[in-house]
């Protein structure tokens, strides 16, 4: 019992310096279905307020499409709630390899497996391809899931090179007699919303004879002529060997990822990654909805389109208001703020104007680099978009952050 006390007191103490800091991470309760427009408890069972929601991945809006629900219905419907098993024992339905089919004729593939998430497609691919042989060359500013990927392959060396420095990849890649190189980087980086120098890469790639591998969570769906991720947008399709990606964010929302790339590497997965040999198959209710998703995405590009001109609306209007951005040019529009603490009031104020944004601070972003993470959605209007601006310059003006 006394080395219970002692690891609670110690755990109080971090939580209470959290909190002094500006660093602690508080969940708002929302009491609706995911939208533009949601209910939330502030604190939990405070009174219900209706805000509008700007730091939402349902960039296409398709969270709560009837369609998709429908669909969902139906994949419970007919294959039921869950698989109990994982895929090569008794947990691989027709629906499965359909949606995998589906994937890699979306993304110009050959071949896809699916994931319970892409934090778990992630942490499959460097451990069960990658040997003491081989070597990584990854970009600074990569998810976690993939930082996490990498290090549980331990024999692996690994190149950290810095964000979008395609003269020090070079150089790394120049340097490295590895086997096999791998250049990892995301399609879109979900915290500055920068798009990879793709194009770049994959001349490096093909110069110094290095695989690719992009994880497109922030992409697919949207990015590119017809929303096929940054591979369509610089050109490159037929260059990128490893992509990952997510349902949970434009494609529907829910949850499950996927590798979609070369099939003999898809194979390998199959055989060795350990997420997909020890966890349950993705429940039919998501396999369902996301092929209902990919078939409306194939339709026409009305939602992909709306998103870019909201996304350059929105960005135009905060400059012009004189907030400081981040450059880029997708959904992810930052507004730096340098201070955690400044980042949270900011958040607060903005959600008494029924706005609903969350600072972002250390450790999701490096220290002194804290923001207001907005994104954009088709789900939006611009007329949404014009309110919310008021509410921004004046708690902009509020707090010193514009003049």
């Amino acid at each position: 019992m006394t080395y219970t006390k002692t690891a609670q007191k110690f755990y109080e103490d971090i939580l209470t310096q959290k909190r002094n800091d500006g660093l602690f991470k508080e969940e708002y309760i929302i009491t609706s279905p995911q939208g533009s427009w949601i209910t939330v408890q502030f604190p939990e069972g405070a009174p219900e307020k209706r805000v509008l929601n700007l730091c939402s991945n349902n960039y296409l809006g398709l969270s709560s499409h009837p369609d998709i629900i429908k669909s969902a219905h139906d994949g419970l419907d007919k294959r039921g709630y869950g698989m109990s098993s994982v895929r090569f024992i008794c947990g691989t339905q027709d629906t499965h390899r359909e949606l995998e089919k589906k994937m890699s004729s979306f993304l110009g593939t050959e071949d896809t497996i699916l994931f319970g998430s892409c934090f778990d497609a992630n942490g499959a691919v460097f451990e069960a391809l990658l040997t003491e042989e081989d070597a990584i060359f990854s970009d600074q500013l990569v998810h976690a899931s993939i930082i996490d990927g990498e290090r549980l392959a331990k024999k692996v060396t690994r190149f950290i090179y810095p964000h979008s420095d395609m003269t020090e990849l070079e150089k790394l890649l120049k340097e490295s007699n590895a086997r096999i190189k791998m250049i990892i980087t995301d399609g879109v980086f979900s915290m500055d919303g920068d798009i990879a120098k793709l194009d770049e890469i994959t001349e490096l790639a093909e110069k110094y004879q290095a695989m690719v591998f992009v994880d497109d969570s922030h992409s697919t769906g949207f990015i590119g002529k017809t929303g096929r991720g940054t591979a369509e947008y610089y050109g490159v399709m037929d260059k990128v060997d490893l992509i990952t990606t997510t349902f949970g964010k434009a494609l529907g929302g829910a949850t499950g990822g996927c590798v979609s790339g070369k099939k003999e590497m898809i194979a390998m997965l199959r055989q060795a990654g350990r997420p997909y040999l020890f966890s349950n198959a993705l429940m039919p209710a998501v396999v369902s909805a996301t092929i209902k998703v990919l078939d409306i995405l194939s339709e026409n590009t009305d939602r992909r389109d709306k998103l870019a001109e909201l996304a350059i609306f929105w960005r135009e209007s905060l400059e012009k208001a004189g907030f400081e951005l981040k450059a880029g040019n997708t959904p992810i529009i930052p507004i730096m703020l340098y201070d955690a603490k400044l980042a949270q009031d900011f958040a607060r104020e903005l959600f008494e104007e029924g706005v609903y944004v969350r600072g972002f601070f250390f450790p999701v972003v490096a220290q002194g680099q804290a923001r207001i993470r907005t994104q954009m959605s088709a789900g939006l209007e611009k007329a949404d978009l014009e309110t919310a601006l008021q509410s921004f310059i004046k708690v902009g003006k509020k707090l010193g952050v514009i003049k």
